[in-house]
C-alpha cells in the first residue's frame, strides 16, 4: 500500500505540471486539440452573434458624387492652364485622387474594383462607364 501511495505521489504532480504545460504558448506549432476546439468555438459564436446590416446613407453617395465632380474640374483647369507651377506633378496628384475617389464610389455602387497600375487610364475609364451604367453623375 504504501509503494502504491509513493507512486501516485510521484506520478499524479507531473501529470498535473504536463497538463499546465500543454498550456503555455509556445513557438511551436499549435496543437490539433487547440485547433478544433477554437474552430467549434467561433462556429459557435458565430450563431450566437447578432449580424445588424448597416443602413444605407444616401448623403454618403451624394458626397462622394460632389467629390468626384470637384475634383474633375480641378483636373480639367489644371490642363487647360499653361502657367500653372508645377503642373504635371499637381495633374497627376489630382488624378490619383481622382482614382481614389472612383473606387469609393464603385464600393458604394456594387462595381468591381480591379487590382491595376495606378494612374492607370484604362482602369479608370472601365470604372467611369460601370458608374455612368448605374446612374451615377458627377
Amino acid at each position: 500500500m504504501t509503494w502504491a501511495l509513493l507512486g501516485a505521489m510521484s506520478v499524479i504532480p507531473t501529470l498535473l505540471l504536463c497538463a499546465l504545460w500543454s498550456l503555455i504558448p509556445s513557438d511551436d506549432e499549435t496543437p490539433p486539440w487547440r485547433v478544433a476546439l477554437a474552430q467549434r468555438l467561433e462556429h459557435a459564436a458565430q450563431h450566437l452573434r447578432r449580424h445588424h446590416p448597416k443602413p444605407y446613407d444616401p448623403f454618403l453617395t451624394l458626397r462622394v458624387q460632389q467629390r468626384l465632380g470637384a475634383v474633375a474640374n480641378h483636373v480639367q483647369r489644371l490642363e487647360a492652364d499653361d502657367r500653372t507651377f508645377a503642373r504635371a506633378e499637381r495633374i497627376i496628384a489630382s488624378q490619383l485622387a481622382y482614382d481614389q475617389l472612383l473606387a469609393e464610389a464603385c464600393r458604394l455602387a456594387g462595381v468591381e474594383v480591379r487590382p491595376a497600375a495606378r494612374g492607370d487610364a484604362q482602369e479608370r475609364f472601365r470604372e467611369e462607364v460601370e458608374l455612368a451604367a448605374r446612374g451615377w453623375t458627377w
